[in-house]
């Protein structure tokens, strides 16, 4: 262990977070969150086995022996109740709150576990993510998540604060000791009847809790630096004796170029998402600049090898490439969204921000049904039809993982799929220092903070990442620096422009941060960004292309057939669920296509039609095949397409097409729910 920890130093982060409450939403990113909280994210509390009647709060039911259901689900309530201010929902939380506390274990132990064979520490890691607070001024406190950059659980009575820390500090000697006895906890030992992690997710996972502790370590280390410090250190250590070292894993030669042939704790999609933050965490202890680097080189290779079209990793439980037939798991789109927001603000990498909008606009919302009542456990690229596949496409998935419903497959991504936009409103903004400001994540938000001790409010008011315009009125009673992230693609046309007050437009001149920046006087100043938006072919791949209109992935409108739907079914045993256990609401829905589908197409031909102008409101819900408000046309031939495993097949390559092409409409993917988005490129004769 490392000597002298009591002056160990944390690398810093390049930017800070707000306090959670002091970013709220505003337009389409309002809509959502109310729809959450009035749909299933917002009453699984009521309801769902897994979370109403918990063994965290003495009832009976878990879906693993992982033990993780309920604090997934505290994990989202959190910033959804606190971003929308909403009593219900803050109720909800507080519930869970003061029963888990309350029966926090005489030696430490949180969590309804009694025994060392059913008593793991990944779900704890969850906890703790949701738990952290620190006192920041007149708001009093604010939580960091995951990422320690998601705000999580704030409170306006400061008691709070030392109950919390109190509670993670009891509990962090308890894991120092456990650890240090053989790793109990986190390595089961088959000899002494361990059950806690069958399948080593936990072990695979072993810098989540780490990460939570840095922020103990920072801001409330009570003299006990050493034991947090060491802790953290001995869950390394575990994960490396448990052969779950990432960093030998994002190396040349090993990180796998296509689909495993053997799967791992590594090529588990979920667990590459969240490993992309191992080396950064362990990067913080040890200063290891290599740890950056290797970072740098994980993200690039994920992108060039395992991440889908929508922006989310391809995996139906284990890694698939690029192929557009295999599934892709909706935990895994948020948890993308949690590693590129942390490493975005570790390093202010410019493509780490876009690689959070990408699967917040693409991945996450094509997986949700536009009422958030029902959700996918993994979607297709290309996704003709949303059924029961009994052919089976993908490697260790059901043949009903792609239909929306209560819970299609394994009930993860029921209880954490809905941290994805609460966290993204309370994310948007970022700050440098004590006075610059950067709007990070775009879309329509508003941050009333102090600078200096001086009021600030920055409204923005937008249809992002519909169109590109970007109005922004800011009150401030200082002076300070303030920043517009600019999109990687927004520098793509020459087009794109600002100004500030009454001044002329110019042009883009973002810093090599992609950030334009305002001085921003006393009083009120307008500050205006349009980013200009025009269609993108990629480079084929396969003989395939995918067609982008700013942020947005666009996919074929494939007209849906009346739907049908039943009784939400048991993950387990596909069996209708007891009437208990549902809401009327909760249903399991088949979707089949009753337009064509089959289309190869010319991308040259695509023009854009805008059916709602910039600065009107959008419709609600905005993620529903009609309420698109931009759609592209693009010239496209029937062809020869097959099916194969009960799916459309591969893409052919290069389908030769004859006579006149049909003009097709593409809306954004994620208001397509059967969808056709890697399109093959026709050849004409």
């Amino acid at each position: 262990m490392t000597n002298n920890t009591a002056n160990s130093r944390l690398a810093p982060f390049q930017y800070d977070a707000f306090p959670l409450g002091s970013i709220k939403p505003s337009g389409w990113l309002e809509d959502q969150l109310l729809l959450a909280a009035e749909a299933l994210p917002g009453h699984m509390f009521d309801f769902y086995r897994y979370v109403a009647d918990s063994t965290w709060l003495g009832g009976t039911h878990e879906y693993s022996e992982l033990h993780e259901a309920a604090p997934y689900w505290f994990n989202y309530i959190v910033p959804l109740a606190y971003t929308l201010d909403d009593a219900r929902l803050k109720k909800q939380a507080k519930v869970f709150l003061d029963y888990t506390l309350e029966h926090q274990a005489e030696d430490g132990w949180l969590g309804p576990e009694t025994t060392r064979q059913t008593r793991g520490i990944w779900a704890r890691s969850l906890l703790f993510f949701a738990l952290i607070v620190r006192s920041l001024g007149p708001l009093i406190m604010e939580i960091c998540s995951i990422n320690q950059h998601y705000q999580q659980y704030a409170e306006a009575d400061p008691s709070e604060t030392d109950r919390i820390v109190t509670a993670m500090h009891r509990f962090t000697v308890l894991i120092h000791s456990m650890l240090q006895n053989n790793f109990t906890g986190l390595l089961q030992d088959v000899a002494e009847g361990d059950a806690f992690d069958p399948y080593g997710f936990g072990v695979s996972r072993t810098h989540e809790l780490p990460l939570a502790l840095q922020w103990l370590y920072e801001n409330h280390p009570r003299g006990n630096q050493e034991v947090i410090w060491e802790t953290m250190e001995l869950m390394f250590a575990g994960g490396r004796k448990g052969d779950r070292d990432w960093t030998k894993f994002f190396v040349e030669g090993v990180f796998p170029v296509g689909t495993p042939g053997k799967m791992s704790g590594f090529t588990h999609g979920v667990n590459l998402a969240e490993g992309l933050r191992y080396p950064s965490v362990l990067y913080r202890m040890t200063h290891n600049t290599s740890l950056s680097s290797q970072t740098h080189n994980a993200v690039r290779w994920t992108e060039q090898y395992q991440l889908t079209r929508a922006g989310s990793v391809t995996g139906d439980e284990h890694l698939g490439g690029k192929s557009p037939q295999r599934g892709s798991e909706t935990c895994m789109a948020v948890e993308m969204m949690f590693s590129m927001a942390y490493l975005y603000r570790m390093y202010g990498v410019n493509h780490y921000a876009d690689m959070v909008e990408r699967p917040a606009f693409n991945a996450l919302p094509a997986a949700i049904s536009p009422d958030w009542w029902a959700h996918q456990y993994v979607q297709q690229t290309n996704q003709p039809w949303s059924r029961n596949l009994t052919a089976n496409p993908f490697f260790n998935v059901v043949s009903y993982g792609s239909t929306f419903g209560l819970e299609p497959n394994f009930p993860c991504c029921t209880v954490n799929h809905a941290q994805g936009y609460p966290k993204y409103a309370a994310s948007s903004y970022v700050r440098q220092g004590h006075d610059h400001v950067i709007h990070a994540l775009l879309g329509p938000t508003t941050l009333d903070t102090l600078i200096h001790d001086q009021r600030v409010k920055i409204s923005c008011e937008t249809n992002y990442p519909f169109h590109g315009s970007l109005r922004y009125t800011i009150t401030s009673e200082t002076e300070f620096d303030f920043s517009v992230r600019i999109p990687g693609w927004g520098l793509t046309s020459n087009k794109s422009k600002y100004r500030a007050g009454q001044s002329e437009w110019r042009n883009l001149s973002p810093t090599a941060d992609h950030l334009q920046s305002f001085r921003i006087r006393n009083g009120t100043t307008p500050v205006e960004v349009d980013l200009h938006m025009v269609p993108k072919v990629t480079e084929p791949l396969n003989g395939s292309v995918a067609i982008y209109y700013g942020p947005l992935l666009y996919a074929l409108d494939i007209e849906v057939a009346e739907l049908t739907s039943h009784s939400p079914l048991n993950w387990t045993d596909r069996t209708p669920l007891p009437a208990a256990d549902v809401m009327p609401e909760t249903r399991d829905w088949v979707m089949n296509p009753v337009s064509e589908w089959r289309y190869a197409i010319d991308p040259s031909s695509i023009t854009v039609e805008n059916l709602n102008q910039s600065g009107r409101a959008l419709p609600n819900p905005i993620w529903a095949r009609e309420a698109t408000p931009v759609v592209l046309w693009v010239d496209g031939w029937l062809i020869d397409w097959k099916e194969e495993t009960g799916t459309a097949a591969l893409p052919p390559v290069n389908p030769e097409v004859k006579g006149k092409p049909t003009r097709i409409r593409l809306i954004p993917y994620g208001a397509a729910k059967l969808h056709i988005a890697d399109f093959p490129l026709a050849k004409r004769v």
